[in-house]
């Protein structure tokens, strides 16, 4: 791991984050906080190299500053997540240790150089980041790949091992009800420009009318965009009550081991899941459930395509991605590919309308006026002569 040193401003900097306050929202996991985070709230989180996506969900809650107990940027690898919440003017004060994890939570802090305050009794402190210390560490960060990506492919053959029979034969995929065979199954991840992928799709749904896949919060992602999910897949930690009783079918991703702390959940909602068990990520038991269901084609909305966004997962997830992905293979295309590939198809119907509305439309502005309607008359006496001739002819 590479170690970096980071500026901590001191007060004579006179940075505009100094007496930024509000009440602290305290959390281990980002993606459970941000449920919960209001705008002028004290985000305080225990995140190690904080990801795009978590870091793109803090912003969205407008909050007045976040705390991480951890280092954002470890020097793994050069996480995009820092570099978005500085970006946006949100204060970031990094590595303030795990005692901030022990405020409670609505307690009132200050932020004054990187020192936390609860009224006047300091609580904390650590390093107040700022775009140049920021690039900084990306540039020592980008260092790390090469050892990160050692660990990637000795955790890839690890997977490899464990998962070979599910990858290569499709042992252990449960039977669903929902017909996926020679359909296409749109996949939806509450990822990387999710919502924006999803509106260029518009007409795509509208026309493919694909089997809607939301997993763990992409079923909410759906429904927001006012599509009906089909089928939805995950462990069932980010994903509503609304969603999963929205008469979706329901599929919960187990551990190896049997345990599936999503199951009791669902179950307490009156509705009976099929139970999924895979070491790799939801996103991945998604897409191989599609894909041993006989989905002709696999599009993705917000999952992970980018070195960065792979490692932003982990190493396990990394490994259970990569692997899931070449299972899939010529089956799965990216959303972006989908909106710059697709084009929008004109039915003849479509075509037939529309030529009938704008003859209606000429004959109504050729009717409004004396020499119009002259014209009309002719040619209504034409067409009278030629059917009766086309009377005269038949027998």
């Amino acid at each position: 791991m590479v170690q970096m040193s980071i500026r901590l401003l001191s007060r004579r900097d006179r940075d505009p984050s100094e007496g930024s306050s509000g009440p602290a929202r305290v959390d281990r996991r980002t993606k459970n906080l941000t449920k919960r985070l209001r705008p002028g709230d004290v985000a305080v989180i225990d995140h190690l190299d904080i990801d795009r996506v978590s870091a793109e969900a803090l912003v969205a809650c407008r909050p007045a500053f976040v705390v991480n107990a951890a280092p954002s940027i470890s020097g793994r690898y050069p996480n995009l997540g820092p570099e978005i919440i500085v970006s946006a003017g949100v204060p970031l004060v990094d590595r303030a240790g795990p005692e901030v994890m022990a405020l409670k939570d609505g307690a009132p802090l200050r932020i004054e150089g990187g020192l936390l305050l609860h009224g006047d009794r300091p609580v904390g402190g650590g390093s107040l980041l700022d775009p140049d210390a920021v690039q900084e560490a990306m540039t020592l960060a980008r260092a790390g790949l090469s050892a990160e990506i050692e660990a990637f492919a000795e955790n890839t053959m690890d997977y490899l091992r464990k998962e070979r029979e599910l990858l290569f034969d499709g042992v252990g995929v449960p039977d669903i009800r929902t017909e996926l065979d020679g359909r296409h199954a749109l996949i939806v991840v509450r990822g990387y420009h999710y919502k924006e992928d999803l509106d260029t799709l518009r007409s795509y749904i509208r026309e493919y009318k694909p089997i809607l896949i939301g997993v763990d919060g992409g079923a909410d992602a759906l429904i927001e965009a006012r599509h009906s999910p089909d089928l939805i897949v995950g462990d069932m930690d980010s994903v509503s009550d609304r969603a999963l009783r929205s008469g979706a079918e329901i599929v919960v991703h187990a551990y190896r081991d049997g345990r599936a702390p999503g199951l009791e959940r669902v179950r307490e909602l009156g509705v009976e899941p099929v139970v999924f068990p895979a070491t790799g990520t939801s996103e991945d038991v998604a897409m191989l459930l599609a894909d041993d269901k006989g989905a002709s084609l696999i599009v993705a909305v917000g999952t992970h395509v980018t070195l960065v966004e792979f490692l932003d997962k982990g190493r396990q997830g990394m490994a259970s991605t990569f692997l899931t992905r070449l299972r899939v293979g010529g089956k799965l295309v990216d959303a972006k590919g989908v909106s710059r590939l697709y084009r929008n198809r004109i039915s003849s119907f479509s075509v037939v309308l529309m030529l009938l509305v704008a003859v209606l439309a000429l004959g109504a502005a050729l009717w409004s006026t004396d020499g119009g309607r002259a014209m009309l008359e002719v040619l209504a006496a034409r067409v009278d002569d030629v059917w009766a001739a086309v009377q005269g002819v038949l027998p």
